[in-house]
């Protein structure tokens, strides 16, 4: 089994608790990407990355709220992290 594999089986099997602990990490990631885009300027680059951080951790919650499936819901979940992190590293 690959890595990604065995964390997909895990991540369906404990659902519940790590739904709780992915809102989580995807508002204080995005929140961080927020406050680090604005504190460079405001122009309308920023503005479209503030944009696109707030859609993408706004859909990974409502994957959630809404009961998505559990691949669904880990597949945002990872594409947060990744576009959260490449904003903070801009």
């Amino acid at each position: 089994m690959t890595t990604f594999t065995q964390i997909s089986t895990h991540w369906s099997k404990y659902f519940i608790g790590y739904s709780t602990l992915g809102i989580i990490i995807s508002t204080t990631l995005g929140s961080l990407a927020i406050l680090k885009t604005l504190m460079n300027g405001v122009s309308s680059f920023a503005m479209f990355l503030v944009f696109l951080s707030v859609v993408i951790c706004s859909a990974h919650n409502t994957a959630i709220l809404t009961v998505q499936k559990p691949k669904t819901v880990l597949y945002l979940l990872i594409a947060s992290i990744f576009i959260n992190v490449v904003i903070i590293l801009m």
